[in-house]
């Protein structure tokens, strides 16, 4: 008797898939320019780029008969394999699969109820595989999938209405957020702790600590409210507070409202400059942000032997910069480029693992003739342990460095396949903790 597992079939899946998209990009040689065999070129070139966006096309115009109406439907499939190739805590049976797959939803308010300016925003997430990390193969601080969320069917990740006013100058967001999640500032993302090159693990960096910078502690998602407010073309500053405690998988209410009620408070502002040049202007965005935490957390004194009651200090807080900036573009038509990045995080640490956090790197969008939508990235980041963790378990704190390479590859405008190495100088930041680490992976990234 044969017996096949929920996470047999996640993994067959998962390798037909990442097969397919070998198979895919074997057939092209260049940017694809057609789309889905169900539709011709010519019938792509009389409607909007949406034709090709994802696999399924069109859906025989009822797509574009819904965007017209407000609705805007998509449904996004990751899979990751990654093996662990030398060093860390174990490389026996050292690869997983893994993967996830998001439904969301944009209600356009002002075209369907002509609310001027109101968004209603829906996101259901669900997922297979608990990573390297889970597996206990890596023994690192940041994690080297940041796209890992265990074995779950589906949960409503982020349910919020956003209104917009005076010509989207002040943007208002309420409801079941992610404090991470992206505003539109001129044409230029903008979020708490945001990057255009080092932001988005579907596209971009898979570590974690090259996707957010880890001495914010961001909640999950759960209820919350930001105000965006950009009264200058180059100048914008944010505010918002979430639940401090929030369950993702939860709706949020039992941990927003009980007698806790502990909020993280996070305040941004940043400029935007556009510098003109002949091929374009070089867009950039430098950021500035706080965030405070009122929950209690356990403080590192000198008592390694743990024969004494901990102490514990309330309002934790941090500062962080944000950087990124395109240095150079081949040509006014494109967004072909050079495009630098650098991160920058504090936090006390008589709480905090980690004290200082750093990061810089950059993209190159186009670099190979005829591939110009392929972008190549590389990026180093670096976590400094407190110093008075030695007083709280008897060890000797270090640093844990990440770098990491990555080359995504844009089959078509539904289909990129993105080859990644990660290679991580003392993991866990500890002192003889273990070997250096590399890791191998290869992400596959589909809009249906």
């Amino acid at each position: 008797m044969v017996v096949v597992s929920y996470r047999d079939i996640s993994r067959f899946g998962s390798l037909a898939l990442l097969l397919f998209g070998g198979w895919a990009f074997a057939q092209t040689s260049q940017p694809a320019q057609t789309g889905p065999a169900t539709e011709t070129k010519e019938a792509c070139e009389s409607c909007e780029p949406k034709c090709t966006d994802h696999l399924t096309g069109d859906w025989f115009g009822a797509r574009t008969k819904l965007e017209d109406a407000g609705i805007d439907i998509n449904l996004t499939f990751v899979n990751i394999y990654q093996v662990n190739v030398h060093g860390g805590a174990d490389t026996k049976d050292a690869q997983r699969f893994d993967g996830l797959y998001d439904l969301d939803v944009t209600l356009d308010l002002e075209k369907l109820f002509k609310l001027k300016g109101g968004q209603v925003y829906a996101l259901a997430e669900g997922g297979y595989g608990n990573g390297l990390e889970g597996a206990g193969k890596i023994g690192d601080l940041f994690g080297v999938n940041y796209n890992v969320i265990g074995y779950r069917s589906v949960d409503l990740i982020q349910l919020w209405y956003q209104q917009n006013l005076f010509d989207d100058k002040l943007q208002l967001r309420l409801g079941k957020i992610d404090m991470t999640g992206t505003f539109e500032c001129r044409g230029c993302p903008v979020s708490f702790d945001g990057n255009r090159f080092a932001n988005d693990e579907y596209a971009q960096f898979i570590n974690g600590a090259l996707v957010n910078n880890p001495t914010i502690p961001f909640p999950d998602e759960g209820l919350g409210a930001i105000a965006h407010f950009s009264p200058l073309e180059w100048f914008y500053t944010s505010v918002g507070v979430a639940d401090a405690q929030a369950d993702r998988r939860e709706t949020g209410f039992n941990t927003t409202f009980h007698d806790e009620a502990y909020f993280l408070g996070m305040y941004e502002f940043g400029f935007v400059p556009h510098i003109p040049t002949a091929k374009g202007p070089l867009v950039g965005a430098y950021r500035f942000g706080l965030w405070y935490d009122p929950q209690p957390r356990e403080r590192y004194y000198d008592n390694p032997a743990g024969d004494r009651p901990a102490r514990f200090h309330r309002d934790n807080l941090g500062f962080y910069t944000s950087f990124d900036q395109t240095v150079y573009r081949e040509n006014p038509e494109s967004d072909q480029g050079l495009g630098l990045f650098f991160r920058y995080g504090f936090t006390p640490g008589d709480t905090n693992i980690i004290e200082h956090f750093w990061s810089i790197g950059g993209q190159y969008q186009g670099l190979i003739p005829k591939r110009d939508n392929d972008v190549l990235g590389f990026g180093v980041a670096q976590g400094l342990l407190s110093n008075e963790l030695g007083y709280y378990d008897d060890t000797t704190p270090g640093r844990e460095t990440v770098m990491e390479l990555y080359y995504n590859i844009q089959i078509t405008e539904w289909l990129h396949l993105t080859p990644d190495i990660q290679y991580i100088f003392n993991p866990g930041g500890i002192e003889h903790a273990g070997h250096d680490v590399t890791v191998m992976g290869l992400r596959l990234w589909l809009s249906l």
